[in-house]
């Protein structure tokens, strides 16, 4: 756990928006330094010039957490401008929709890159300088966020590639807290699993890879875009609320974040599925007419707008 944020350093992924941004401003307001990236310059840029009108002393990179190479350059010149950082937030993310079976190996390959790799890249590239910290000093204290998603422990339909990269994400992190506990007591992991919350995932095809730009979405695509939209723009949690949970946590040593505690009803239903051995249950048991609106427009009926 950490207490004493002032004069830290955090590195944070997906920084130019969303949960990303939202941490960087709660950090720099405890006097962190903040290594900032992301793979969209504008937002980059405009992230950089407010923090650093707030008094952060800032590394920003325009960089593709997917990108072995890109990631380990920047890597090295965080820890020559700032050292070790304490708080690493492996956050950028994308989202994608449709049946699984829809999804080109391109989709996989992007969606799997920045969703899982990025947290590996983050994870390999840090953790190692992290430790070499702490053992160099016995109150040096360090925590590890990643961004997972409460699809990475549900199995929503007709957003399969997301569902997928998100349940790695809670797998490698798991892991991660249960490694870390092997070698040392002063580094923390947790990882954060928010639900419909307004960010700009929703809009994941702005950064989309230039081969992938101008693929045609298929017809269940287009639907679970829409459904998504009009999910997350009814979100009453805010992303400035979940960097709070966020702190929360890593002062805590909390393991799981969740922005929406209420969904872990259905959770429970999915574990009690597994341990009973019995059929996955209807996801929209608690909302049937979803299940009817989704089948209609997926069967030839039009989507509701």
């Amino acid at each position: 756990m950490i207490q004493d944020f002032h004069g830290k350093t955090a590195f944070l992924t997906g920084a130019g928006s969303g949960f990303g941004l939202e941490v960087a401003r709660l950090a720099a307001r405890r006097g962190m330094n903040l290594v900032l990236v992301d793979v969209q310059q504008d937002a980059l840029d405009a992230a950089q010039a407010e923090l650093e009108a707030a008094g952060a002393a800032v590394l920003a990179r325009r960089c593709d957490v997917s990108n072995a190479g890109q990631m380990e350059a920047l890597a090295t010149d965080a820890l020559l401008r700032f050292g070790a950082p304490h708080l690493v937030f492996n956050n950028a993310g994308v989202g994608a929709a449709g049946l699984i079976w829809e999804n080109s190996v391109r989709d996989w390959e992007w969606v799997m890159g920045v969703n899982l790799m990025g947290v590996v890249h983050g994870t390999r590239l840090f953790t190692p300088m992290m430790l070499a910290a702490a053992e160099r000093d016995p109150a040096w204290r360090g925590h590890i966020v990643n961004t997972a998603s409460m699809a990475g422990l549900l199995a929503p339909p007709n957003m399969g590639i997301y569902n997928v990269s998100k349940h790695a994400v809670v797998s490698f992190s798991e892991t991660l807290y249960q490694d870390l506990k092997l070698v040392t007591d002063q580094i923390g992991a947790s990882v954060l699993c928010p639900y419909f919350v307004p960010t700009g995932i929703g809009q994941s095809h702005r950064n989309r890879p230039g081969e992938l730009a101008a693929d045609r979405p298929t017809r269940s695509q287009r639907v679970g875009q829409l459904m998504t939209d009009k999910a997350v723009g009814s979100g009453k949690v805010t992303a400035a609320q979940v960097a709070q949970l966020v702190f929360d946590a890593v002062e805590a040593d909390r393991f799981y974040i969740y922005s929406h505690p209420q969904a872990l009803g259905a959770v429970q239903v999915r574990l009690d599925d597994v341990v009973q051995g019995r059929n996955p249950t209807d996801p929209f048991a608690h909302k049937p007419e979803l299940g009817v609106e989704l089948r209609r427009a997926l069967r030839g009926g039009p989507a509701k707008d």
